[in-house]
Parts: structure tokens; sequence; C-alpha cells
């Protein structure tokens, strides 16, 4: 990958990849590169999730998140029937356990109704059980909407679109320098240099190196969270119909520990949300030094810690005992026990942190001289890829100077 083009991209995860085919389609004279760290495309978050399909109810009306996940949604579910990809729209039940989850059920029902979503039903206790029979609880909130989808092969078809259309998707060549060149930016790489006249930056976990590398501020900070998974053994998987969710913290952008069905099968348990010595900890034992002392260095870590260290007590007992994670989802689903799960996969969500403590809920975007950067895109960011490259898109075709045009 010596030489030059009109832009690279870097990253070739689902965003990535998105980016790359859209700016294909609509200017398909541009020489464009994706650069991939990993030796396969969709290594990272791309390919250890639950592979849900967000609908749009969680996210406050009028943000980024609210806005191009339900577009996106759309997007993506017709990119699967077009592609063949699998996936199922089965529908998803959040469930309030306790009095006081009520005003927060109705809130998220008042968010899915502003934000579009289709199809959003209130459920009583008896509605609940009879969308899911082992489900139990005081009022429920239906999504018809919400469904799964292999985010992996999604990716497949997405670098298949990027090389139809002329571009080249080059694997093990992480960026390790970005300097200003005299027609663009000079990326060093594992693989050698590459010269762009422009470049989009969609990382992930590296995003805000790569950022600071390209002369960006360092304010947000990537910290990386573990979240571990069990599944529900073959014989126990009639406990879930489709997905079962509790209702969340509204001040944390996590979901709280939930079943969901995945393409493969399985019914999944989980996740753990821990603050990660690495940022691609998919195995308890990879500890990164550099990544370590990136999170200890930045002042919004300790003023997290201090603010949600009862919440991080309790995900320190859901990943150290598996009884205790079974026990936080047995809370709507009685039936489920600690003998009906195993060990199943663990992701690593990259999720940017401010300065001053607080956890990004929303999309983040910033821009460089000759760059654009995705600073934080973690869930829904899947689900919002195919929307989040039509938003890049345009963005790049204003500050880059191309001319926007919108595919049919």
């Amino acid at each position: 990958m010596d030489g030059s083009c009109d832009l690279a991209v870097v990253g070739a995860g689902i965003v990535g990849l998105a980016v790359a085919a859209e700016l294909g389609a609509r200017h398909p004279d541009l020489r464009i590169v994706v650069l991939e760290r990993e030796p396969r495309i969709g290594a990272h978050q791309t390919s250890h999730n639950s592979g849900v399909v967000h609908a749009g109810i969680y996210y406050a009306p009028g943000s980024l998140k609210a806005r191009l996940c339900v577009e996106g949604a759309r997007a993506l579910y017709a990119l699967c029937e077009r592609e063949g990809v699998a996936h199922e729209r089965c529908g998803k039940v959040i469930v309030a356990t306790h009095p006081r989850e009520l005003p927060a059920l109705d809130e998220l029902e008042r968010r899915g109704r502003a934000n579009g979503v289709a199809g959003l039903e209130r459920l009583d206790a008896d509605g609940i059980r009879a969308r899911e029979p082992h489900a139990r609880g005081l009022a429920g909130l239906w999504s018809p909407a919400t469904g799964i989808a292999d985010f992996g092969a999604v990716a497949t078809a997405l670098a298949r679109a990027v090389r139809a259309g002329g571009g080249a998707v080059a694997t093990g060549c992480g960026v390790t320098a970005v300097a200003q060149a005299r027609r663009g930016l000079r990326l060093r790489h594992a693989g050698g240099e590459l010269e762009a006249s422009h470049a989009v930056f969609c990382a992930g976990g590296w995003s805000d190196r790569l950022a600071v590398l390209a002369g960006a501020d360092a304010d947000p900070r990537i910290v990386p969270f573990r979240g571990a998974y069990l599944r529900l053994r073959p014989e126990r998987r009639s406990l879930v119909r489709s997905l079962i969710y509790p209702v969340p913290d509204p001040s944390l952008p996590f979901l709280g520990v939930h079943l969901t069905r995945h393409v493969s099968g399985d019914v999944l348990v989980g996740p753990t949300a821990l603050l990660a010595p690495a940022r691609d900890a998919y195995r308890l034992a990879t500890v990164r030094p550099r990544d370590v002392a990136d999170t200890l260095a930045w002042p919004g870590a300790w003023r997290m810690a201090r603010r949600w260290w009862r919440t991080g007590a309790t995900e320190l007992r859901h990943a150290a005992s598996r009884a205790a994670l079974v026990r936080a989802a047995a809370r709507f689903v009685p039936d489920l026990t600690a003998a009906d799960v195993e060990p199943a996969f663990a992701g690593v969500r990259a999720q940017a942190l401010a300065r001053d403590g607080r956890l990004l809920d929303d999309f983040v975007f910033s821009d460089t001289p000759r760059a654009l950067h995705v600073r934080n895109a973690p869930s829904p960011g899947a689900t919002s890829a195919l929307a989040i490259a039509r938003l890049v898109a345009d963005r790049a075709g204003a500050a880059f100077g191309f001319r926007v045009s919108p595919r049919a």
C-alpha cells in the first residue's frame, strides 16, 4: 500500500467500510484505500457484539444517535435482504419489574415515539407474558422493529462493494504516523507509506490516538469497557422468544444485563461492563501497559470512578460471579438459573470519556486539516453504520470539496 490515493479511510470495521462504500458510490472517480491494522476486516467491535439491530428507543430526541439509529436500521435491514445476510426482526420487550422503574419506562416510550420508532406497544403484565411466556414484570414496552443481524457478514458485503467500485482494502496496515504532505496527508503504516489527498478516520478503540496524531485535541479519550456474555444451554433456549431487556439507568450509556437471541442460534445473557486493561481485552489475561497508562493518566477516568463507584462494584460482582450475572437477568425471567448458562464470548466497547468525567452518550465527530474523525461510535454504531456513512459523506463533500451527488 505504498503510493497515493484521493481518499484514505482508516479502519475496516463496519463504520469505516460503510464510509468507504458510500463515498465510492457517490464519487466513482475517487481512488479510495481503506487501511486496517488487523489481518482481517471487522476484527473488533464489528464482530464482538450481541448482533442486535436497535430500533432507536433509548436516545434523546434530536441527538445524532436518535436520528442515525432509526435511519441506519432501515438501511441495514435493506442491505441484509439485498445481500442475503442473516437477520431477523424478532422484536424486543423492555421490562419494568419495580414501580420505581415506571417513570423511566414512560420516558423510553416518549423517546421512541418522538424518534419515529415504528410499532411501539405498551404492555401490562399479561401483555409481557403473551410476548415472552417466561418473563415477568409490572409493565413493558414492545418494539417489533428491533432485531438481530450478522454484522460481520455486513462488513464483508461492504468490503465487497468497496472493491467492486475500484477501491482497495488493505489489512495489516496499522497507521503509526500522520503528517502533512505537499498534496495532502502522509500516512505511515505497517506496510509502508500512503499519501492521501484527504482521510477519514474510523478507528474505533484507537480513534483518539489517531486523531491526536493528526492534530486534534486529546479530549475525549477512549476508555475500553469489557463486556462478557454467557449463553443459555441449548435445551434452555426456549426461555427466550425474542429479546428481553431491563429498564436501563438513563444516566449511563449502557443498557444493563439482558437476554438476546443471536443469528448463530445462541441466546446470550449479559453483558458485563467493566473497565478493561486493554483496548482488545477479549481475554481476561490481555493487559497492555500503554492502554492502562492512558486510562489512568486521563483526569476523566478518576472523575468517572468517583461518581460511579457503586455501579463499578456491581459490575465487578457480575464479572466475578456467574451466579450474580444470572440473578440480574432472573429479575425479569425468574426461571433462569446459573445451571442454565455457559461461557460465551467477550467484546470491548470503545467508549469516549470527556476530561470532566462524562461518558459521552452521543456519536462524536471532529475534523483536522484534510481529515474527518469519527471519535465516538459505540452502540448503536453498528446499527447506524450506513446512516453514519451518509452523514460523513455529506461532511466530506463540504470539507474536502467533493461534489456531493447522493445516489438515487
